[in-house]
């Protein structure tokens, strides 16, 4: 397909994904716009999967887009819905608060609890509030699994036991990717490191 071709036949899903996120319809088509702004200056030869990009891309946008909207520390875990974090976080005044080292101990909570695969699929869609057809272009899983995939994600997290875990070095640069995608709206490093560990998993 040529590039207004490609244009055509993806803006819709697109839109549709940005308006989930957003629940703008005037923001939502700002961003698309963005992101196939963006996308037309890219070398598309070193693109592989066209569709998988696009959907990457504008949700990375929506993400940044959504947290230059909120304010540091005191809304920077806005959007989650884990109740473990907002319970840590449910303080107005942060400044006795280690941030850092309280979400670490979150985070590694998941970690040691989750499969890679299953990791992935909570942060995005619970944190990150990316829907199960954008998952299925991200992680190349149908749908159906990635819901059962969170399905099995919460019912360990609400357990006792936990068995996985990660080097400490990995353990660090997840954690460091997280942050980053959730206080500068990066997530396409994150992204790329929990593919990364469910393809060595």
């Amino acid at each position: 397909m040529n590039q207004d071709q490609i244009i055509q036949t993806y803006q819709p899903m697109l839109q549709a994904i940005a308006l989930k996120m957003l629940k703008c319809k005037a923001d939502a088509e700002d961003l698309v716009q963005d992101t196939f702004v963006k996308w037309l200056s890219t070398d598309h030869e070193k693109v592989q999967n066209q569709k998988a990009y696009l959907i990457g891309a504008v949700t990375n946008t929506c993400i940044n887009h959504i947290n230059t909207l909120k304010r540091r520390k005191t809304e920077y875990f806005d959007n989650f819905h884990w109740p473990e974090f907002k319970n840590w976080f449910s303080a107005p005044d942060f400044s006795h608060l280690d941030i850092d080292a309280e979400v670490s101990a979150a985070f590694a909570t998941l970690l040691n609890k989750l499969e890679p695969l299953e990791r992935a699929v909570f942060l995005l869609k619970e944190i990150f509030n990316i829907d199960y057809e954008a998952l299925q272009e991200l992680l190349g899983k149908k749908q159906e699994h990635c819901r059962q995939l969170m399905s099995r994600a919460r019912k360990k997290l609400q357990s006792e036991s936990g068995k996985f875990s990660a080097a400490m070095s990995r353990k660090q640069e997840l954690f460091s990717s997280f942050k980053n995608a959730c206080n500068f709206g990066d997530a396409a490093e994150l992204i790329a490191l929990l593919k990364r560990d469910i393809s060595i998993a």
